[in-house]
């Protein structure tokens, strides 16, 4: 009960209050004990009257105490044409222990003289100045009993504390089953909602729909929908994945085998005499090669991830060679240029197959984007030292990658560059990049073109 939010919020409405009728209490009883004093005042300036409407002054011992006991002071002075005289007087009064003046006094003054009686229970007497009623004379001044006064005062006190509480009781109870009504039932609404979800993540049935009439809740409701709407197509997504993946995995098992054949039959046309077999075998081998460890290489992807590089030091010319001469083959008749600038002699020292697998994805993106504009284009593969490794560089002269591209670069069935891609060829080269300790970096992209750098840390250089 207490650790819930309505039971909390009923504790400090009424701590609050009480807070509030005490800043309340604290001037209330300074009010209280100045008009005590200003009661006792004006029945003393009456009771005076008494004594001042018989010319002789006289009157006997038994009526002057009625009088004094009446307006509840000890004696009455009161000064009328600048002469002080003593109206009114017990017989025996004793020693004085204050003087206050009621005639200008600030609410601060009041509200400490009210807490200082309060903390004294000692019966006391003072002396207090005011203003006569009417106008009934320049200054009237009364001794009276401070604990008469006192006593008031508590009995005043307990009551409005009293009050105080039922009040606070009262708004804390109203605040209570307010606060569950239009807080706490929809946020546990919204609570029921995310467990319900949370069976059944994948059942779009389960979205919480926004019904909330709070603002900020209503945001809420409208946040977490989004939040599951995205979840569940993800999950759904990733259950396409996992079936996919299964499905390429038992495809990939089986081309396999048959390239497996397939190099093999290749194999034996090295001894073909016919000069155009003997250029092209050594090539068609080296496809059939790199197209069974990509199929085994699949195989693991879809146990674990990408196989760790197989390191080696290795001319990166002849590999980028391979890279264009590959992709020559694919273009055809097409008005699309492939340029390769390497230094001669440059050994690096990485895995040949997947930096092979890097180039063909992105020299192959760039020759099909170049293609869906129907124009003339050229790509160039460049490649050198840096400071911190080797760095090679993709690029083209392309329409440059789409937003969509952008926004989930190198994240596998995202959107890809052109209609109908995957985006599966840069979420491949960039995991393979970082298999490296290296990193697949967009230089630059645009209606010029597009430029892709890899950095490839150097290790032990050759």
């Amino acid at each position: 009960m207490l650790n819930s939010l309505s039971g909390r919020l009923l504790i400090l409405t009424v701590i609050f209050v009480m807070l509030a009728e005490v800043m309340i209490f604290v001037p209330s009883i300074a009010r209280f004990r100045e008009d005590y004093l200003l009661a006792r005042i004006e029945r003393a300036q009456i009771a005076s009257l008494a004594l001042l409407a018989d010319e002789s002054m006289m009157i006997d011992d038994a009526l002057e105490r009625e009088l004094l006991d009446n307006a509840g002071v000890l004696n009455v002075a009161l000064r009328r044409d600048a002469v002080s005289q003593l109206v009114l007087s017990a017989d025996h009064i004793p020693p004085i222990s204050g003087q206050y003046d009621l005639r200008d006094v600030s609410s601060w003054t009041l509200i400490r003289d009210a807490m200082l009686r309060l903390a004294v229970p000692e019966e006391q007497v003072i002396r207090v100045f005011g203003n006569p009623v009417m106008d009934a004379g320049i200054l009237i001044d009364i001794t009276l009993p401070t604990a008469p006064m006192r006593a008031a005062m508590i009995d005043y006190g307990l009551r409005i504390l009293v009050l105080s509480a039922v009040i606070s009781v009262i708004t804390a109870a109203l605040l209570f089953f307010a606060a569950r009504r239009v807080i706490v039932m929809p946020i546990r609404g919204v609570i029921d909602s995310m467990r319900s979800y949370a069976e059944a993540p994948d059942d779009a049935t389960r979205i919480i729909e926004p019904s909330a009439g709070i603002t900020e809740l209503r945001d809420a409701q409208v946040t977490l929908r989004e939040l599951q709407k995205q979840l569940t197509a993800s999950l759904k997504q990733r259950e396409r994945l996992a079936q996919l993946g299964a499905a390429v995995a038992k495809i990939s098992h089986d081309l396999r085998n048959i390239l497996t054949v397939a190099t093999l039959m290749a194999d034996r046309l090295e001894g073909s005499e016919d000069p155009a077999v003997q250029r092209t075998t050594p090539k068609l081998i080296s496809s059939l090669s790199r197209a069974v460890n990509l199929c085994e290489g699949t195989l693991a992807f879809g146990r674990a991830e990408e196989p760790p590089p197989m390191l080696t030091r290795f001319d990166l010319v002849p590999l980028i060679e391979d890279v264009v001469d590959q992709e020559r083959l694919a273009i055809g008749d097409a008005e699309v240029t492939i340029e390769a600038d390497c230094i001669k002699g440059l050994i690096l020292r990485a895995d040949p197959e997947q930096l092979y697998r890097v180039l063909g994805n992105l020299v192959r993106n760039a020759r099909q984007a170049i293609l869906a504009t129907g124009q003339a284009g050229r790509i160039s593969l460049s490649a050198g030292e840096d400071g911190e490794g080797w760095l090679i560089r993709v690029a083209d002269t392309g329409p440059g990658l789409p937003k969509k591209a952008l926004d989930h670069l190198f994240q596998p069935f995202q959107g890809g560059a052109r209609k109908g891609g995957s985006g599966l060829g840069l979420a491949i080269a960039a995991e393979l990049v970082r298999g490296h300790g290296g990193r697949l970096d967009l230089a630059h992209t645009g209606p010029d073109g597009t430029v892709f750098e890899i950095h490839l840390p150097s290790g032990q250089k050759v």
